[in-house]
This record gives C-alpha cells, structure tokens and sequence, in this order.
C-alpha cells in the first residue's frame, strides 16, 4: 500500500484492497481515491534539537523510569565456523553504522524536551574475546544481552565477538528498542551480508542510497499529528474503545506484583500440518487472513478462560506506511488495541467478521501513535500492568530475517533462553515455508509453567473444532482433552463419601455439639452462635413445636428473612420430627399463597415484620418476638421420633414460569 501512495500519489485503505473482487476493481477504487495529502518528508536541520518520535518518548520514559531494566533489548547471537575475516567484518559493521544515523544516536533531556544526539561516523574495532574461565558459552552471551543499556552514552547497538576455536567464533549484537524494532532486523543482517560479502573479497559494496533517516520521520510524524491526522484517528480509537479500560484477569497461579517484574518464559508449540491446512481453508471460505482467524481464537480463548465479554489485544504493526521508511532501521512499529465483544450467542463465525471489520478498521488509523492513545483515554495506571491492554497477539505473516552463508563461514543462530515477559502473556505466530510456528510468552511472576502448557493445550483444541465448525457458538466450543473431561466430569464430582446413613442430619449436629462445643457454628454479620448455643435453642423450639402437634412427616412452613432465625427454625423443625417449606418472602402473594394452600402447612414459623405480607391466616410463630418466649422449654435433646425415611423438606419451583410445582 505504501508503494500505490507513493507512485500513484493516492490515499488508499486495505478495506479497498479487500473489497476488490479482482485486479480490474481495484484499479477502478485506486481511480477514485483520494490524493494523499499527507506532508513531504523534509531533511531535519542538524544543526538545530531533534526531537523524538511519540514511540521513541515512550521508550525514554520507562528508561528514566528503570534504567536497568533488559525488557526492551533485541538480541541476537550467531555461531560462525570457518575462516573469519575480522577486519572485512569490522568494516561492514563501520559502514553499516555510517549508513543509518539511530546506530550512532544517543538521548539526553534537554530542559523540558528529550532529544536525539547523532554522533559522527566512527570506524568500528572489533576486540576478540576468549569465554571466560569457568564461563560456559551460554552463561556468556546470556550475561551480555541481560546487560543494560546507557541510552545518554550509548552505544545502542553492541557488538562482541567471541573466539572460541581458530575456525569457530560467536558474534553476539544487541540493540535497545528505541532505535530498532523487528522490521530492521531483516534489514541490518541483510545489509551485513552484503557489505561483508564484498569487504572479504575485495570489492567495494554500493548500497541503494537512503533518501532519509529516522530524525527526518519523528519531525514529519509530529508535524503530520499537529497538522489534524492526531484528532481524526483519535476521533476513532475513542469512539472504539470508549470510556472503559478493563483490565483482563486471567486465572494466575500467583498474585499480581505491584511493580511488574519482566522476567518470562517461552513455551514453543506445535500445530500438526493438517491443521494448518485446515485453518488456511477455513479463512478462505469465511473471507479473513490467517492472522485474523488466529486473532479470533486467541481471544476466544482469553475469554473463556477469563470469563469476560470484554476482550483487548495489543497487536504491533509495522507502522511503515511510506515507502521512504522501508529501508530504514529505526523504531517504527506502533502497538494497536483490538477488541472483541461476546455473548453467550455468538458464534466463532460471527466473532470472525466482528474481527475483521475491526482489524480493518484499525488499519486505516493506525499511526496514532499508541503513546498519544494512552494519554487520551487516562486509564487507570498501574506499575503492575501495562495500560490499556494486558495481553500480546504477535503475528508475522512472512519470516523473519535468516541469516545468509556467509563467504566462507557456515552460519547458525543461537537460541536464547532469555524470554522477557513485557505483558501478561504473550501469544506469536509466524507463517515461513508454507507452515505456521507458535510460542507462548508469559511472565513467570503470575504463571507457572503447566498453567500455560494446559491453556496451550486448550487452544490447539479450540482450533480444531473451530476447523470442524466454524458456526457452533462460542459457549460451546470444546477445548477440554480426554484426561481433562476425566478430572472435572468425573473425578472432580467423585464427592461419595461414607457417613451414617442410620442417623438423621439433627443428630449428627447434636454429636458435632460434644464434640466442639464452643467451636463457632453459625455467623452472621456481627451475630455468632456457638454449637452449644445453637443446640439449645433449637431444642427450647424444638420442644414448643412438639407441643403444637408436629412430629414425623408434618409440614411446618417457615417464611423467615437471612438470619440466626432461619437456621434456628430450620433445625428445630428436623428436631421436633417435622418436615420444612421454605417460602421466599420476596415471592409475590400470590405465589405465596398457592404454595401455602397447596402444601396444607398448619403452622408457619416466619417473623413480626412479615407478618402483614403473608396472604393466608395459619398459625404462626413469630421467631422474633419480644422476650424470651421459650422460657420455660428445656434447651435439651428431644427424644428421638424420625428415621431416615421419614420426610425431610418439601420444596417449591419457583413458578416463574407457571404454577410452583
């Protein structure tokens, strides 16, 4: 898109792109687009303060805010075997860094102001270094990328080279963020390449000139913000996310730090290719991009395990949408919040298009810097999270960079087994040679390692039956495994247990009443009852109830607000022999009523301001009443009349939907 803007001069969104059925149509929506009216990128007076870019203050401030912190490192290591030439890589490196001004730059605050100092070309000297003694090689380039970085003395790109053999050597590089991002890195090692390809044979290397560094783009970004863009894609974003920021609260294995701490892990994840077939297919035929479908079930996920309707996922872009920005390396990427809204009726097809839509419409604002985005919305700050969204969707749909052959040299990565966990969780997919890599990232302050492995677990098991049936609703999407259903369905509810089953529930309370009988047995605000308390007085009820006729299997009705009361006239009732009717006396009378007749109760336990409210006139039983009106009632155990099979409770449906039943 950002080739079309530059050679047609027209402004184009990549909804125009998908709405196009064919090539004809989409020459017709370039046609009648509307001229780019963006301003002129325009060389930056050196000799005059350069400002930051909105990311690169952003990047400023958390530095200021912990100057040690490694969680905005990019790291890379590479193992070179065979014959080095140290002085052609020495000048790629010098080239490279004359080449793009952010590897020369350093930042100070200048008064109120930040600003990017750009230091003149310097040949590069490369000192070649042993693995310390009782070091491993590990041990080593780990300890260099957790080593933090000076953003006001720089360097912000590092460069170690690690002689291990004569033919064998580690090249270890580190950047901060603030001036690089991922799409650079492709760029950087390919230049590297190149310039390293002719140092070593002799040759001269002419790289395409840039017609631009990133100073130019922080002054044309603010210029183009100033100049009205700001207010129109704010105008956007708020109405998007509007007023309320939720915070997403996962189900953690440990509570949430009050500083955040960066430290993580990864869990590499594989997907069968057949289901990446299958997925492929299924975004074909719902008219989305992989990333969008992967996007969907990510938050789906989120939101079953979260039990949120209201779901938000950073995403980062590259944020080049001018052409004169591809070739640089800078920090340009922009970070967007997706949302996602659910029901208990959606469907993941339904979800699919509400994404889609959203994602484009993202597209089409996306260089409203995230940092102004923040500012505008005032969410609730917090050490502990990151603002405005709490979980990352990384997706690249083309591979990252990979490292040529080098003349004369085999070239291999080295895996760090350093993941900083910048958000809660973090999911990152990448499309290369026809398949589909996943990985989760997750701090290990709130998660423990099976945790993710299990919600890992979930999501390959959402994505198959997403596969099966794009249209089955959310709410039922399975995403338990066979041992899973097992432990919850079954073992979960194993809850048999041996018990009495000769001795009625009062008696088992009257022996809990010898066997702790000061230990508290009912509490209720700021009310509580001992087992001995609880005994007596619902004997003295319980006595006064036999005297009013009821024993086995008679109903006593008893309409009784929360309170000591409910509990005390429940287990009297049990006690005298009787069975209980619970009346809700937040029933309508009439319901009331029916229950009531229906029932044939003769006596009702129930309390003074209820009295009024209750339709049929039986006799009653005020638990509330003035004085002490079970004086004179022995507080101890009844005999005994009840067996297991005699009546316990009757109790009511509702009738919300008819007559109780």
């Amino acid at each position: 898109m950002s080739r079309i803007r530059q050679q047609l001069d027209v402004e184009l969104s990549l909804r125009d792109l998908f709405e196009a059925r064919d090539l004809a149509a989409f020459a017709q929506a370039a046609g009648a687009g509307q001229g780019n009216d963006a301003p002129r990128f325009i060389k930056a007076d050196r000799n005059q303060p350069l400002g930051l870019s909105y990311a690169q203050q952003r990047q400023w401030f958390l530095w200021q805010l912990d100057p040690e912190s490694t969680a905005y490192t990019i790291p890379a290591a590479l193992r070179l075997s065979g014959s080095l030439d140290i002085a052609a890589l020495e000048h790629s490196f010098s080239a490279l860094i004359a080449r793009h001004e952010t590897l020369r730059t350093t930042f100070r605050q200048q008064g109120e102001q930040a600003v990017q100092i750009i230091h003149a070309p310097r040949a590069l000297t490369l000192t070649v270094e042993s693995v310390p003694a009782g070091q491993t090689l590990e041990a080593c380039v780990e300890q260099e990328m957790q080593r933090p970085f000076d953003l006001e003395q720089g360097p912000l790109l590092r460069v170690r080279l690690l002689n291990l053999a004569a033919d064998e050597h580690v090249l270890i590089l580190t950047q901060h963020h603030i001036v690089s991002d991922g799409w650079s890195m492709p760029i950087m090692v390919d230049e590297l390449v190149r310039l390293y390809e002719g140092y070593s044979q002799g040759r001269e290397v002419l790289l395409a000139e840039l017609d631009m560094q990133y100073a130019d783009y922080a002054l044309w970004q603010r210029s183009w913000m100033d100049a009205g863009e700001q207010a129109r894609q704010l105008a956007y974003w708020k109405q998007q996310l509007g007023d309320q920021q939720p915070i997403l609260e996962l189900p953690a294995d440990h509570p949430r730090p009050v500083v955040q701490s960066h430290f993580g892990a990864r869990l590499a994840l594989e997907l069968a290719p057949a289901l990446i077939v299958d997925l492929k297919q299924v975004a074909r035929q719902q008219g989305v991009t992989l990333f969008m479908l992967l996007l969907a079930s990510f938050q789906t996920l989120l939101h079953r395990h979260s039990g949120q309707p209201d779901i938000r996922v950073g995403v980062p872009i590259a944020n080049r949408t001018r052409a004169e920005t591809e070739g640089l390396i800078g920090f340009f990427v922009n970070t967007q919040v997706l949302r996602a809204e659910f029901d208990l009726h959606t469907t993941f097809s339904e979800l699919l298009q509400q994404v889609k839509h959203t994602a484009l419409q993202a597209q089409a604002h996306q260089e409203l810097p995230f940092e102004q985005l923040v500012e505008a919305l005032q969410p609730q700050r917090s050490l502990s999270h990151s603002p405005l969204f709490q979980v990352m969707f990384n997706h690249q749909s083309q591979a990252s960079a990979e490292v040529r052959a080098l003349p004369g040299l085999q070239v291999e990565a080295l895996v760090s087994e350093s993941y900083p966990a910048q958000f809660d969780l973090t999911l990152n997919t990448a499309e290369q040679n026809g398949g589909l890599s996943a990985a989760l990232t997750y701090a290990t302050a709130l998660f423990e390692r099976s945790t993710i492995e299990r919600m890992a677990g979930h999501w390959l098991a959402l994505l198959q039956a997403i596969c099966a049936n794009a249209g089955q609703r959310i709410a039922d999407v399975p995403m338990l495994d066979a041992a899973e259903q097992q432990q919850i369905v079954r073992e979960w509810n194993a809850t048999a247990a041996q018990f009495p089953s000769e001795l009625c529930l009062h008696s088992l309370i009257e022996a809990q009443v010898l066997a702790t009988p000061n230990a508290p047995a009912l509490i209720f605000a700021d009310e509580q009852l001992s087992y001995t308390q609880l005994n007596a007085r619902a004997n003295q009820l319980a006595h006064r109830l036999r005297e009013a006729g009821v024993g086995p299997d008679v109903l006593v009705g008893i309409c009784v607000e929360r309170s000591l009361e409910l509990v005390i006239g429940l287990l009297a009732i049990i006690k005298a022999g009787g069975a209980y009717v619970p009346l809700d006396p937040d029933y309508p009378e009439d319901r009331l009523a029916y229950m009531m007749q229906d029932s044939g109760i003769g006596l009702l336990l129930t309390q003074t301001s209820l009295l009024e409210r209750l339709p049929v006139q039986v006799q009653s039983m005020c638990l509330d009443q003035d004085g002490d009106w079970l004086e004179g009632y022995s507080t101890a155990n009844l005999v005994n009349l009840s067996h297991p099979q005699n009546l316990a409770y009757v109790i009511y449906t509702s009738g919300s939907t008819g007559k109780p039943k």
